[in-house]
C-alpha cells in the first residue's frame, strides 16, 4: 500500500522536492488500492494515509489525493458495526469484517485510536458533505462525555461490545496519548468554535495534572502511567508529545494559566532532553524511569532503542515557534547529528519521513511556512486547515463543500 511513499508526501512539497513529490503522485494515481484483502489498523491507516492524503491535498490541490482518501475512508466505515459505535482496532479492507487485537483488555478497544479520528473525518465531511464521518466521530465524543471517569481520569482501554471501560490503565503515553491531543485539536481546527471539545480537554489535563504529572527527586517533571490503583513512575518517549501539547493549548487555557501551560510545556521539553542526553548516542530511549537515583534514563534492556521517533522534536518545534529560545533549535540540532551516528537495523518506520524529518526542517524554518494559526497537524504530523465555518455545523449539512 506504499506507506512511506504516502506518509512522505506532504513532507516533499514542503521542502519543495516538487519533482519527487510528482513521482509520489504518479505512483498515487497507478498503484494505490485498497481493494486489498488485507487486516489494517484503523488508527494506523487513518493517521498515516488519510491524513497524508488529505495534507497533500490541501497543499498541492490536486485532485487525486482526495478522491482516493475518501476511498479509502468508505472502506474504513464498516469498523463503527459495533454495538456501542466504537469502532474495532482493526478492519478487513475487502470483506469489512473488523475485529479487535488479541492482547488488549479483554477484547476492548483502545483509546488512542478510537479518539483519534476526529480531525480525518471532519475534514472528510467537509470536503464530500456525506454526514457520516463527522456522525461517527461526534458518536464516539457523546460516548465517552456519558461515562464514568476513575478520578477523572479516562482509562485506555473500553469494550466496543458493552461499552464498559477494561482495566483502569491510564496513560498520556501510548495508547492514551493522542485522544487528549485529538480534544485540543478539534478546538483549534473548528476556530475555536468547538467549545465542548476543548473543555473536555481542560478537564482532562487538570485530572492528569493532578494524578500524573510529579516532579522528580533531581527536579524533573515527569508524567507517570496510572497503573492497577498507583503511579508507576516510568515515561515513554511517546509521551514526550505532550510538552508541545500543553504549549500549544497554553493560549485558551482557563483561569488565566496560559503562562503556566506554556512553563510545563518547557520543562517537559527538558526532561525529554535528558533522557537524549544521558545516553551514549545522544537518543533518547523508548521509555525512561524516575526511580531511586536513576532519572530519565533506560533501565530494561529491552527499552534501550530509538526508532527514529519524533516525539521529542515535535515538542522542540511548538516550543521553538511559542518561545523562539534558541535552545530548542540547538537541541534539535543535536538529535539531527545523533541520527547519522548509530548503527541500524533495516526498518525505517514511515513516520521517520512524515514526522521526524518534518519537524526538524520546521524548526530550522521561519513561521510563516505552515504558521499555527492557519493549520493543525493530526498526529502523523500532517497539516490540515482551519476550518472557518462561521456559525453552520458540521451536522449532516450537504451544504459544505
Amino acid at each position: 500500500m506504499g506507506a512511506t511513499i504516502v506518509d512522505a508526501l506532504d513532507t516533499l512539497y514542503i521542502m519543495g522536492l516538487h519533482e519527487e513529490f510528482k513521482d509520489g503522485q504518479e505512483w498515487i494515481q497507478q498503484n494505490l488500492d485498497f481493494g486489498v484483502n488485507a487486516e489494517v489498523s484503523v488508527f494506523e491507516v487513518n493517521i498515516r494515509f488519510i491524513g497524508g492524503l488529505l495534507a497533500a491535498y490541501y497543499l498541492s490541490g490536486q485532485e487525486v489525493f482526495k478522491v482516493k482518501a475518501v476511498q479509502l475512508a468508505e472502506k474504513l466505515l464498516p469498523a463503527f458495526n459495533t454495538p456501542t459505535g466504537i469502532p474495532w482496532a482493526m478492519v478487513n479492507l475487502k470483506s469489512g469484517v473488523g475485529r479487535n487485537w488479541g492482547w488488549a483488555s479483554a477484547g476492548s478497544s483502545i483509546l488512542a485510536e478510537f479518539g483519534t479520528l476526529h480531525m480525518e473525518f471532519v475534514h472528510l465531511t467537509y470536503l464530500t458533505g456525506n454526514p457520516a464521518y463527522y456522525q461517527k466521530v461526534m458518536h464516539i465524543r457523546k460516548l465517552l462525555a456519558k461515562m464514568d471517569r476513575p478520578n477523572g481520569l479516562y482509562p485506555n482501554y473500553l469494550n466496543p461490545r458493552t461499552g464498559r471501560w477494561g482495566q483502569h490503565h491510564t496513560s498520556v503515553g501510548g495508547l492514551g496519548d493522542s485522544f487528549y491531543e485529538y480534544l485540543l485539536k478539534a478546538w483549534l481546527m473548528s476556530d475555536k468554535t468547538d467549545t465542548e471539545a476543548r473543555k473536555t480537554y481542560d478537564d482532562a489535563i487538570e485530572a492528569i495534572e493532578r494524578h500524573l504529572i510529579r516532579k522528580s527527586s533531581g527536579g524533573l517533571t515527569f508524567i507517570g502511567e496510572w497503573k492497577n490503583g498507583h503511579l508507576e513512575r516510568k515515561m515513554g518517549h511517546l509521551t514526550c508529545f505532550a510538552g508541545g501539547m500543553f504549549a500549544l493549548g497554553a493560549d485558551g487555557s482557563p483561569d488565566d494559566k496560559a503562562g503556566h501551560y506554556l512553563q510545563l510545556g518547557a520543562e517537559i521539553a527538558h526532561t525529554c532532553h535528558e533522557s537524549y542526553d544521558r545516553t551514549v548516542l545522544k537518543l533518547g530511549p523508548e521509555s525512561f524511569k524516575f526511580d531511586g537515583g536513576l532519572e530519565a534514563v533506560a533501565v530494561r534492556q529491552n527499552e534501550k532503542y530509538y526508532i527514529l521517533r519524533p516525539e521529542v522534536i515535535e515538542t522542540y518545534w511548538y516550543m521553538w515557534r511559542f518561545t523562539h529560545d534558541p535552545k530548542y533549535r540547538e537541541w534539535g540540532w543535536e538529535a539531527a547529528q545523533a541520527i547519522e551516528n548509530p548503527t541500524y537495523d533495516d526498518v525505517q518506520q514511515s513516520f521517520f519521513l512524515a514526522e521526524t524529518l518534518k519537524y526538524l526542517y520546521l524548526l530550522f524554518s521561519g513561521d510563516d511556512l505552515l504558521p499555527l494559526e492557519s493549520w493543525v497537524f493530526n498526529t502523523e504530523a500532517h497539516p490540515l486547515p482551519v476550518l472557518h465555518l462561521g456559525n453552520i455545523t458540521l451536522a449532516g449539512s450537504p451544504t459544505l463543500r
